[in-house]
C-alpha cells in the first residue's frame, strides 16, 4: 500500500496550532520567545491569519502584510512551517459599517449587528468581492514562500442567512433543481396538503420562524441549500487561491458531527479534511473510555470523508477550554492519550487552539500551550513537548491509512428528515446516538468502522450497519442488495425505508424501494414507547434483549425469525429476523435495544464476514494504520490502571523495544507497534 503523506516538507506528522502574533505586535520579546518555545515543544507548524483581517487590512484598501511576512520568515528559518488561513471567518468593523449587507439576517428576518464571528452572508456579492480581494493578495504575497504549506479556508463554517440575497438565490437553486417547473416542486413537496401549493418559484420563502415551517420538503431543501451555498462560498475562496498558487493544498476545519452542514457534500472540494476536536473530558455522566470511544467515532466520520487519505486534527485543547458548561482540566496523561488517538484513527497532524493565551476578550481563558505565566515549566507545556517527541518517534507511520472492513451508514439528509418528521416520539428519536452506540459496540469487538453515506461504494467492506435508514437516496436499495448478494453481512433497524429523497412515504409497506424483498419482511406499524413502558426480544437461546422507545410490528414474508416480542398485543411476533440473499445475510432488528445487548449478533456477523472479533481489556482501544512500510497498531489505555494486552508482536516505537506476545500499558499509556505487511 502506497503512503499518502500530506506534508513531505515536514517528513512526518504536523505538530502545532493556531498562532496569533498580531495580538502581540507591541511585544517583540514575546514573539521572539514564541519561536524558542515552539522549538522546545517539538512544534513544526503554526496556523496564521485565522482572525487577522482587521490587522491585515485595517481600513478598506489599506493592506499591511509586512508583520505577517516577518513572522512567516522567522518561523521558516527555525524549521516551522505555516498553514496560512484566509481571514473570512470574522469581518472587520469597517466592512460592516460600509457594507451592512455582509451581515446575516436571522430566521425572524432581523439583520445582525457587527460582532461575533461566522455571521457573514454567504450570498452577499460585495462580501465575496472583498474576501476574494484579500485572498488573492495573500496568495500573491505568500504563495511562493517555501514556508507556506497549506491554505486554511475561513474557520468553522456554520449558520444560515435569510436576507434578500439568500432568498433570491434559494429560489434559483430550487428552479434549477426542479427544471423551472413549479408543479414538479409541488408534487415533490406534497403542497396540496393544507392548500400550500405554489404558483411560481417567486412565492417561495425559506422557513422563517413566523412563516412556512410545515412543509417537510421546504425545510429539507433549505438545509440542503445552506450546505450548497456554504460550499459555493468555500469553493469561491479556493478558486481564487488556486488561480495564483495551484499546488498548495487547501482544507477547512469541520466540527464533529455538526448538524448544520452536510460535510459529505463539502469534502470533495477541499484537498484535505480537517476538524476541531473538543471532547468533554472527565464529565460526570460517562467514563473516560466512553468519551474516548465516542471521539474515535468522530475521527472515523472525518477519516471517511476522504477514504484512503489521512485527515488532520486542526484544533484541540492542550489543556481546558473556556466554553463548556464545566471547563475541566485534562488529567495528567490524557493529553498524550487524546493526541495519539487522533493519529491512530488516521490524522497526520496534532494541532491546538491555541499556542499562547491572549490577555483579553472571549477566549482569554481558553487553554493554550503557553499560559499567562509565559514559561516552559508548566504541566501543559511539558505534556505538549512530550507529544512532540512522541510524534518524532512514530514519524514513519505518517501517510499510512486506516482501512476498516466494516462500515456504518450515516446520512445528513436522513438525520434532518428524522429530526423534522412529525412522527414517532419527538423526545427519543436519537438518530445520532443510535449510530454512535452501534459503532461503539462493533468497536468493542475489535472492529474499526468507517462512517459512510448510504449511496457510497461499499465494495471495501464485509460488514455494514445501517441504523434507522429512514430516508432512502436513489440507488441506496440496489447498493445494499449488491453488498449482501456478494457476501456482505448487513444489519438494519426499525425506521428503515419510510421515505424517499423528497420525504414522500413509500407505498406498499416499509421498507420501501425494494428493500422488503432484501429483508423478507414488511413493517406494518410502529409503536412508540413511553419511558415507563417495558418489552423485550426473546431469542432462540432463551435470552432476552430489553426494548425501549420503538417497536415495529412485522409481517414476515420469507425471513428467518431469530427473536420475538415478549409482551404487549404483539407478543410472539417477529422482532429480529435474518434473510440469506446471494452469498450474504440481511438482519433486521424491529425494535430499539441497547447496542451492548446486540454484541453477540454483531460478533457472529464479523465472524461470518471473516473479520475476527477481538475483545480487548476494558478501556483499551486499538487502531491499525497500514502502508508500504507495514502495519502500525496503536494501543490506548483510557484507564488509571496498568493493563496487559495479549497477542501483540512487533517493534514498539515509543519505547523502541520488541514485543513478543504481551504488551503492558501503564495508566493512560500509549503504544505504537510496528509489524510487517499482511
Amino acid at each position: 500500500m502506497e503512503k499518502k503523506i500530506l506534508f513531505p516538507q515536514v517528513g512526518g506528522f504536523l505538530h502545532g496550532g493556531d498562532y496569533n502574533p498580531e495580538q502581540w505586535l507591541d511585544r517583540p520579546d514575546i514573539l521572539e520567545e514564541d519561536v524558542r518555545l515552539m522549538k522546545k515543544a517539538g512544534v513544526n507548524s503554526a496556523t496564521l491569519g485565522v482572525f487577522s483581517w482587521s490587522v491585515l487590512e485595517p481600513a478598506e484598501g489599506e493592506f499591511h502584510f509586512e508583520w505577517l511576512e516577518a513572522i512567516i520568515d522567522r518561523l521558516y528559518q527555525n524549521g516551522i512551517y505555516t498553514v496560512l488561513s484566509t481571514p473570512s471567518g470574522a469581518r472587520p468593523a469597517w466592512l460592516d459599517a460600509a457594507y451592512p449587507e455582509a451581515m446575516r439576517v436571522d430566521r425572524t428576518g432581523m439583520r445582525a449587528h457587527h460582532g461575533g464571528r461566522h455571521n457573514h452572508c454567504m450570498s452577499s456579492p460585495i462580501y465575496r468581492e472583498k474576501v476574494a480581494r484579500i485572498d488573492r493578495k495573500l496568495a500573491e504575497r505568500f504563495g511562493s514562500h517555501p514556508g507556506v504549506i497549506m491554505y486554511h479556508i475561513s474557520n468553522e463554517f456554520s449558520g444560515e442567512c435569510f436576507c434578500p440575497h439568500c432568498v433570491k438565490k434559494f429560489r434559483g437553486y430550487l428552479a434549477d433543481k426542479y427544471d423551472n417547473d413549479i408543479e414538479k416542486l409541488n408534487a415533490a413537496w406534497w403542497t396540496a396538503f393544507w392548500s400550500h401549493r405554489y404558483n411560481s418559484f417567486e412565492q417561495i420563502e425559506p422557513p422563517f420562524t413566523n412563516g412556512e415551517t410545515s412543509v417537510m420538503g421546504l425545510n429539507l431543501e433549505w438545509k440542503r441549500f445552506t450546505t450548497w451555498n456554504t460550499n459555493d462560498f468555500m469553493k469561491a475562496e479556493i478558486e481564487v487561491l488556486r488561480s495564483v498558487t495551484p499546488d498548495i493544498p487547501t482544507t477547512a476545519n469541520l466540527m464533529r458531527l455538526f448538524g448544520g452542514l452536510d460535510y459529505r457534500k463539502m469534502a470533495p472540494d477541499m484537498d484535505v479534511v480537517s476538524w476541531d476536536n473538543y471532547p468533554t473530558f472527565h464529565n460526570d455522566w460517562e467514563t473516560l473510555a466512553d468519551t474516548m470511544s465516542e471521539t474515535a467515532f468522530q475521527h472515523a466520520v472525518m477519516r471517511s470523508l476522504k477514504r484512503g487519505k489521512p485527515f488532520m486534527m486542526m484544533e484541540s485543547a492542550p489543556g481546558l477550554v473556556n466554553w463548556q458548561p464545566v471547563n475541566k482540566l485534562k488529567r495528567p496523561g490524557v493529553h498524550r492519550l487524546a493526541c495519539l488517538q487522533a493519529v491512530a484513527c488516521g490524522s497526520d497532524s496534532v494541532q491546538y487552539f491555541q499556542w499562547r493565551k491572549g490577555r483579553g476578550s472571549y477566549e482569554q481563558f481558553h487553554g493554550a500551550v503557553v499560559d499567562h505565566i509565559g514559561t516552559d515549566d508548566t504541566r501543559v507545556f511539558r505534556e505538549v513537548a512530550e507529544v512532540g517527541e512522541l510524534l518524532r518517534k512514530i514519524a514513519p507511520a505518517a501517510g499510512t491509512t486506516v482501512k476498516p472492513r466494516a462500515a456504518l451508514l450515516f446520512d445528513w439528509d436522513n438525520r434532518w428528515a428524522i429530526d423534522d418528521a412529525k412522527a414517532f416520539s419527538q423526545a427519543s428519536k436519537k438518530y445520532e446516538e443510535t449510530c454512535i452506540d452501534i459503532w461503539k459496540a462493533f468497536f468493542r469487538l475489535g472492529a474499526d468502522m468507517d462512517v459512510v453515506g448510504s449511496d457510497e461504494d461499499l465494495s471495501d467492506y464485509n460488514v455494514v450497519a445501517a441504523p434507522m435508514l429512514y430516508m432512502l437516496q436513489p440507488g441506496t436499495a440496489e447498493n445494499l442488495k449488491r453488498f449482501v448478494e456478494r457476501g456482505g453481512q448487513l444489519f438494519a433497524t426499525y425506521c428503515t425505508g419510510y421515505v424517499d429523497k423528497e420525504q414522500l412515504c413509500f407505498l406498499g409497506g416499509f421498507p420501501g424501494d425494494g428493500l422488503k424483498s432484501l429483508f423478507g419482511i414488511v413493517s406494518e406499524e410502529i409503536d412508540s414507547l413511553y419511558p415507563s413502558d417495558r418489552n423485550g426480544i426473546v431469542l432462540e437461546d432463551g435470552s432476552c434483549w430489553e426494548v425501549r422507545d420503538y417497536a415495529e410490528i412485522l409481517r414476515v414474508q420469507d425471513a428467518q425469525v431469530l427473536g420475538t416480542y415478549a409482551d404487549d398485543f404483539y407478543k410472539g411476533t417477529a422482532a429480529l429476523t435474518c434473510k440469506e440473499c446471494g452469498k450474504g445475510r440481511a438482519y433486521y432488528a424491529a425494535a430499539r435495544t441497547a447496542a451492548e445487548q446486540m454484541e453477540p449478533l454483531f460478533e457472529k456477523m464479523l465472524t461470518d464476514a471473516g473479520i475476527p472479533a477481538r475483545k480487548l481489556p476494558e478501556g483499551v482501544e486499538c487502531h491499525v494504520r497500514s502502508g508500504e512500510s507495514g502495519n502500525y497498531a496503536f494501543y490506548l489505555n483510557s484507564t488509571p490502571e496498568q493493563v496487559s494486552v495479549s497477542g501483540v508482536t512487533g517493534r514498539e516505537l515509543v519505547t523502541d523495544v520488541n514485543v513478543e506476545g504481551v504488551l503492558t500499558l501503564p495508566a493512560y499509556g500509549v503504544a505504537v507497534v510496528h509489524s510487517g505487511c499482511n
